[in-house]
């Protein structure tokens, strides 16, 4: 975990995280309004368990049944091609800015320097959802034992990852900031 958090801080130059940045504002601007009214016309719902923070393997069927079979298809279709990307840009921005943030604020050697892999973490729950609820919609009105349990899992514990990167980018800047004054007020 060191090596990877290492890896990941080593590429974390200011204009890498410049750049991610700029990417997920775009990304977040244009790309995600549009995906979203794609989802809802294919599915026929403004509703998604991969939007949810807290939902049980039955709303996950009421869900798949609400789809019906050309909204599950469809639902299907943006998982694997819209949700394999979008994760990538919220970690590669989550990772270099915490990285990048965090080298300064935080001596080397911390612990708070391996918070660059929550993000990657929380990526890679998304895609364990992705996967978990495309089983269960494939599938349905089959039931898919322990899936249709694991994909309310791998949401809840994707969004506490991701909101925690967040809260986590907060805290480095907080530090920051409150560093910078500190050096201020010395100063004078």
């Amino acid at each position: 975990m060191k090596n990877l958090s290492g890896w990941i801080q080593n590429i974390s130059k200011g204009w890498v995280a410049l750049a991610a940045l700029i990417i997920f504002v775009l990304f977040t601007a244009f790309v995600l309004p549009k995906q979203a009214s794609q989802a809802e016309s294919g599915t026929g719902n403004d509703k998604s368990p991969d939007m949810s923070f807290i939902y049980t393997s039955d709303d996950l069927y009421q869900l798949a049944q609400a789809y019906g079979e050309a909204g599950r298809i469809s639902y299907i279709k943006a998982r694997f091609s819209f949700d394999l990307i979008w994760p990538v840009v919220y970690m590669i921005f989550l990772t270099t800015v915490i990285s990048w943030l965090f080298q300064r604020v935080f001596r080397q050697g911390s612990l708070w320097q391996l918070a660059n892999l929550v993000p990657l973490c929380g990526m890679i729950l998304d895609y364990l959802e992705n996967i978990s609820t495309s089983v269960v919609m494939i599938r349905y009105p089959n039931p898919t034992a322990v899936v249709d349990i694991l994909a309310p899992i791998f949401t809840l514990t994707k969004w506490l990852l991701v909101s925690g990167s967040f809260v986590l980018l907060l805290l480095g800047l907080i530090v920051g900031i409150w560093q910078l004054i500190g050096r201020r007020i010395r100063m004078e």
